[in-house]
């Protein structure tokens, strides 16, 4: 009856219906949540000699992040090898909602501007996405894109370590969003 009040056409919601219309949330046209990654977001330090290997980052898109977020950062795990840290990207601005396919291996890629990445320290030695090396067996990798409280994270540099660099994004952390891929 309350909402039939509304004559000039406002909508009524539910509290549940109207809080997840504004939740944050992580996709990638790549693969679905829980999905199978696409081979060519492996990395290429593993071994053989596969073509479709090309350690390109997934591309990636959020919505309904935090208003008071001043920039985001975004980190990858390997949940099923003790949360190894992947990829750390920082300091994309927060005008940004998404990440292209294979952002550049540099400390600051040009897209998106002003954005920075961590070197990784594994397989391969290199700034920026370390893809999926897993020989076997299925392994699942987590994305996470954080809403941060605020432009830049001065503390970090070139040659911080990535866990420097998730302690530092977490601390600062107003909100985050979440998919795995499987490899």
């Amino acid at each position: 009856m309350f909402c039939a009040l509304f004559a000039l056409g406002a909508a009524c919601l539910s509290p549940a219906a109207s809080a997840e219309q504004n939740a944050f949330t992580l996709s990638s046209t790549a693969f679905p949540n829980g999905g199978l990654m696409p081979k060519v977001h492996e990395c290429t330090s593993g071994g053989g000699n596969d073509p479709a290997k090309k350690n390109e980052s997934p591309p990636l898109a959020w919505s309904g992040a935090p208003t008071a977020a001043k920039s985001y950062a975004i980190v990858m795990r390997d949940l099923d090898n003790a949360n190894l840290i992947h990829w750390v990207i920082y300091d994309i601005p927060a005008s940004t909602a998404s990440l292209p396919q294979n952002v550049q291996h540099v400390y600051r890629p040009p897209v998106p501007a002003g954005s920075r990445q961590v070197y990784y320290r594994g397989s391969a030695s290199l700034y920026g996405y370390q893809g999926p090396c897993s020989p076997s067996p299925v392994n699942t990798y987590e994305f996470v894109v954080h809403a941060l409280d605020r432009a830049s994270l001065t503390g970090l540099n070139s040659g911080s370590s990535t866990q420097a660099a998730a302690r530092a994004i977490t601390a600062a952390s107003i909100g985050s969003a979440r998919i795995t891929g499987e490899s």
